[in-house]
């Protein structure tokens, strides 16, 4: 009963690993070539589940997507003997599995191919352009024959090259360092330009405002003594005036004024009796005209 029971589990598991073996499924972005012992069988191209014969054919998988190759940087030659570095890129996708079967086998050797191919091309049309011309204005006309070129040689693959892209186109590194030395220079003496046309205007601009400046002081003082002389002048027609009106009631004013000016704290003043100072400061006579308000 034992043996019995190992005999049937010992089937069950070779029925399994055969159906394993004979059964395989292709995604929808797949497509795949049956080998056996190295030679092609067919191809299929539906995805699904398929049979293949067990232990004897092999299945090798490729993508239907389209695919991209990042070429590595190139340092290249251009036709005016200067170095670039080139990084481009490539879409592209395999439409005839079985020339990329039988050409580089698989898809890593697909990308291998796409890489030389396009390497090829690069430094070609690169040799024939000037330095500025590609980093300028040809790079589209560049890329346009680089991917003509580059396409004849990969459907020789079974490949079909979409697109080639320059994806930079610099200085190698030696040159980049004095290139950038010349730029600060460049920059560093219009910034010094600059600097000093500032400064010049800023000259201009104080010595302007000085001048406005001394013009409105200088105008101003004239006002000042414009309105001080009439002042003055409408002063002394006031003092005129009431000079006219009561020349004795004047001269009282006129001497209570100077009274003011020396008749201050702790002041000592020698003068002679017979002084005008002293007129008012005197006893007024009874009735006397000469002193204001007496007898009027």
């Amino acid at each position: 009963m034992r043996v019995g029971t190992t005999g049937i589990l010992v089937i069950l598991v070779a029925v399994s690993l055969m159906g394993l073996q004979a059964l395989y499924v292709l995604d929808v972005t797949e497509q795949a070539i049956i080998t056996q012992f190295g030679q092609y069988k067919r191809s299929v191209l539906e995805p699904g589940l398929h049979v293949k014969t067990p232990f004897l054919e092999e299945v090798t998988r490729l993508d239907k997507r389209v695919l991209r190759f990042h070429s590595p940087p190139l340092s290249i030659l251009t036709s005016d003997k200067k170095n670039l570095v080139i990084d481009a890129y490539a879409r592209y996708r395999i439409v005839d599995p079985l020339k990329v079967f039988q050409t580089v086998r698989n898809e890593a050797g697909v990308d291998n191919r796409v890489g030389a191919i396009i390497s090829g091309e690069l430094k070609k049309e690169v040799a024939s352009h000037t330095q500025s011309d590609i980093i300028s204005k040809a790079r589209e006309r560049l890329m346009a024959a680089v991917t003509e070129g580059a396409s004849k040689q990969a459907r020789e693959f079974g490949i079909e090259l979409l697109d080639v892209r320059i994806v930079r186109a610099d200085f190698p590194p030696q040159v980049v360092d004095s290139i950038y030395g010349r730029m600060r220079a460049e920059r560093e003496r219009e910034a010094k330009k600059f600097r000093a046309e500032g400064g010049e205007e800023e000259l201009k601009i104080k010595a302007e405002a000085d001048k406005k400046k001394t013009i409105i002081l200088a105008e101003a003082r004239k006002q000042s003594e414009i309105l001080r002389g009439e002042g003055e002048s409408e002063a002394i027609r006031i003092y005129a005036e009431a000079l006219e009106q009561d020349p004795e009631f004047y001269t009282f004013l006129r001497s209570l004024d100077a009274y003011k000016e020396f008749l201050k704290t702790n002041t000592t003043v020698v003068l002679s009796s017979e002084s005008e100072l002293f007129r008012y400061l005197e006893t007024p006579a009874v009735g006397s005209r000469s002193t204001p308000g007496g007898g009027r």
